[in-house]
C-alpha cells in the first residue's frame, strides 16, 4: 500500500468532488449548509484554482483531501490561516490516513512553506463528533457564532503551530481574535 500526498491539479476536481460527495453524506443528513457539502465538480475546480488544495492518495486514488484556504472566510475575525474541505473516504476513516494530511499541511505547507504561527478552521457544535476530534487534535475554540444561515452555533478553533510564531503574531495582531482569546481566556 503506498501514500503520496501533493497538491491538487484541476484534473483532480472529478475524484476530490466524488470524495466530498460520499464523506459529507452526514453533513447533509444534518442540513448543514457547507459549500463542501454540495460542492459539483466545477466549485471542486475553482476551490483548486483559488486556493491549496491538497489529497493524500493511497494505491493511485484520492482517499483524503483538506484546503488551505486564500478567501477570506474568516479574515474579518484573523489573519491565521484558515482550512477547509476536510474529507476522508468513508470506508478510510478512523485508518489515520486524515491525521496524517492533516498533520502534513499543518507542518510541511502553513508552518513550513507559509511560516505559520497557527492555523484556524471551523465546525458545527451540533455534529456529534467533530468538535472533540478537532480539539484531540490540539484546535481549541477561540470564538463561537451563529451566522444565521441554520446551522446554529459554529466554533472557530485555533492550533498553534510554533508558539514563539504565535507569540510575536499576537502581540503584533491586538485586534485579532485570537490576540483577544489569549487575553480573556482563563488561566490555567
Amino acid at each position: 500500500m503506498s501514500e503520496h500526498i501533493r497538491q491538487a491539479g484541476e484534473r483532480d476536481a472529478p475524484a476530490v468532488a466524488e470524495l466530498l460527495h460520499r464523506a459529507y453524506e452526514p453533513i447533509r443528513a444534518l442540513r448543514l449548509s457547507w459549500p463542501a457539502a454540495k460542492a459539483s465538480v466545477e466549485d471542486v475546480r475553482t476551490n483548486i484554482v483559488r486556493n491549496e488544495c491538497y489529497v493524500l492518495e493511497r494505491d493511485g486514488a484520492v482517499a483524503a483531501t483538506l484546503t488551505h484556504s486564500l478567501g477570506g472566510e474568516v479574515r474579518d475575525a484573523t489573519g491565521l490561516p484558515f482550512v477547509k474541505w476536510f474529507a476522508v473516504e468513508p470506508l478510510l476513516q478512523g485508518s489515520g490516513i486524515g491525521s496524517r494530511l492533516m498533520e502534513w499541511v499543518e507542518r510541511s505547507v502553513l508552518l513550513g512553506k507559509h511560516r505559520a504561527p497557527a492555523v484556524t478552521l471551523a465546525t458545527a457544535e451540533r455534529h456529534p463528533w467533530l468538535v472533540a476530534m478537532y480539539r484531540r487534535r490540539g484546535y481549541e475554540t477561540v470564538l463561537t457564532y451563529d451566522p444565521g444561515n441554520g446551522d446554529g452555533q459554529m466554533h472557530l478553533m485555533r492550533k498553534i503551530l510554533d508558539i514563539d510564531l504565535y507569540r510575536r503574531y499576537i502581540l503584533t495582531n491586538p485586534d485579532d481574535i485570537a490576540a483577544k482569546y489569549e487575553r480573556t481566556r482563563p488561566a490555567p
